[in-house]
């Protein structure tokens, strides 16, 4: 009985991780997509520290959003995996557009914002649009 129980209970967190796990990679490579250069160079290479705070932003958010989303699923496992990629799904979109909108109604262009040397301003309003979206999120869903 409990040796099921054991099993059955870890199949549903290694569940909700990997779907956890799989939308912080999707929200990695929405920032890729829409931020000017390869990601993992202005990263890794250059070490940008506004690249950076943009990716945790993001990572963060949409770690928010799936942990509310497990929080008020089903006690469905289908239903709440579903229903926590829709939810992920959907918060990293509305960053996305966050980001956007913030690039277009500030001035500058965003691969000069990214990629300068010094700390820029854009990047902690987009970073805290980012978490700000997440808690939105995460308080309507519970």
């Amino acid at each position: 009985m409990l040796l099921n129980y054991l099993i059955y209970e870890t199949g549903v967190v290694l569940s909700y991780a990997g779907c956890g796990l799989l939308l912080m990679v999707i929200g990695y490579f929405v920032v890729d997509l829409l931020t000017p250069g390869k990601l993992h160079v202005i990263l890794w290479e250059q070490k940008s520290r506004n690249a950076a705070v943009l990716v945790a932003s993001d990572l963060a958010g949409v770690a928010i959003i799936v942990i509310a989303a497990i929080r008020a699923s089903s006690d469905d496992l289908a239903a709440g995996i579903l229903s926590t990629l829709v939810f992920g799904l959907l918060g990293i979109i509305l960053m996305g557009v966050s980001f956007v909108l913030i690039g277009l109604l500030t001035p500058g262009k965003t691969g000069d914002i990214i990629n300068s040397p010094q700390m820029h301003p854009e990047v902690w309003v987009n970073a805290t649009a980012h978490l700000g979206l997440a808690g939105i999120m995460a308080t309507a869903l519970l």
